[in-house]
């Protein structure tokens, strides 16, 4: 499933990432040679750092 239809990241990809990077969504994105576009995404992107235990946002 697509996270993030402007940069088309996929939930696998950030979910592969997100260990590995320890930062917060914005900085995953970046590492995937993406910034977000319209941000509308990013909540659930860091719904999903939460539920793994990365960062959260506050």
């Amino acid at each position: 499933m697509y996270l993030c239809i402007c940069n088309a990241i996929r939930e696998k990809d950030f979910r592969t990432l997100a260990p590995l990077c320890g930062g917060d969504a914005e900085e995953i994105y970046r590492e995937l040679g993406h910034e977000p576009q319209c941000r509308q995404c990013l909540e659930e992107a860091n719904d999903i750092l939460c539920e793994m235990g990365c960062a959260c946002a506050a």
